[in-house]
């Protein structure tokens, strides 16, 4: 116990690190990075991505992963911007139809892939497609400008310089943490993630389990169409393209093994701020955008190969 409780600390202590160390040298490099006005922007700028990360960290947990979550948000932003403003709905209502939609798009992926034993990697390529075509047909490949009715969850509060997204973010964070550490669900799912077939054999149905985090995902990228759309002022059939990958970057970077059976929501967490931190201030310096998608994709690639040497030591 005490030896996991170190480990853990030391994961964390190196993430902040990491974070710290980047904020001092793009503050250096930049004299006007480490200011209130940059962070608070960086801080509003990722909920999407926060929400994304929390439900992502839980689905690589038990073995799978999910690369349609840029379609899907990018549906559910579009349902939302079609039923506000082809037919007058309410954004509640409107809200509550993303929802539903995003919730069966993840329902779809984790039935198929548990069910007939498909991997999770090709049904969710196959949901990529399906939800990025759907998204372009409902809105005829057009953006779906909403205005000031959608703003109010993504502008920054009277009292604080923070949008309600944002802090919605942290509390399912939190939320997320507590399911994953707390619960008889977060302990099954890292056991499933671990080995399926020792819980399969120990009586335990594992398919309702791996089928509710592709759901949960699948909630959360609704949260994020919202979070997205209210930034945006409206809906883009074209949003989000390639958010799967800074997503698993975010939980790879945390710890998640792409494995399964290891990850933490808090983690994931403080990956998506790196990333956040290292590409606001690679801009901040004038890096050109291919450079920075450089620097993005070798990040990735480090911190797959540190998670890979991190369970051959882990082996050993």
């Amino acid at each position: 116990m005490k030896h996991k409780l170190s480990q853990s600390f030391l994961q964390y202590a190196g993430l902040v690190g990491v974070l710290v160390l980047l904020i001092a040298v793009f503050s250096v490099s930049s004299k006007n990075f480490f200011q209130t006005q940059t962070l608070v922007t960086i801080a509003n700028s990722n909920p999407d991505l926060i929400f994304v990360s929390v439900g992502m960290t839980l689905v690589l947990i038990v073995a799978g992963i999910d690369l349609s979550v840029g379609s899907v948000l990018a549906l559910g932003s579009a349902v939302i911007g079609v039923l506000m403003v082809r037919h007058e709905w309410g954004l509640p209502a409107a809200f509550a139809a993303c929802l539903l939609v995003t919730s069966l798009c993840g329902l779809f992926n984790g039935f198929v892939s548990v069910w007939f034993s498909i991997p999770s990697f090709i049904v969710t390529l196959g949901m990529l497609e399906m939800a990025r075509g759907g998204t372009k047909v409902i809105t005829d490949s057009q953006t779906m400008y909403i205005g000031s009715r959608v703003e109010s969850f993504g502008e920054p509060l009277a009292w604080i310089p923070l949008s309600p997204a944002f802090l919605v973010a942290v509390v399912v964070v939190i939320a997320g943490q507590f399911l994953l550490t707390r619960t008889v669900f977060g302990r099954y799912c890292v056991a499933i993630g671990t080995n399926e077939e020792a819980v399969r054999m120990s009586g335990i149905r594992t398919a309702p389990y791996t089928i509710a985090t592709f759901v949960i995902l699948g909630l959360l990228c609704g949260l994020a169409a919202l979070s997205q759309t209210s930034r945006l002022s409206s809906a883009d059939p074209n949003a989000a393209i390639g958010l799967e990958l800074s997503a698993i970057a975010a939980c790879v970077i945390g710890g998640t093994s792409l494995m399964g059976g290891r990850g933490s929501v808090v983690a994931s967490f403080i990956g998506v701020l790196i990333i956040a931190v290292l590409q606001s201030g690679l801009a901040q310096l004038g890096v050109e955008d291919a450079i920075k998608q450089l620097i993005t994709g070798a990040v990735i690639i480090a911190a797959v190969l540190l998670d890979a040497l991190r369970s051959r030591w882990g082996g050993r």
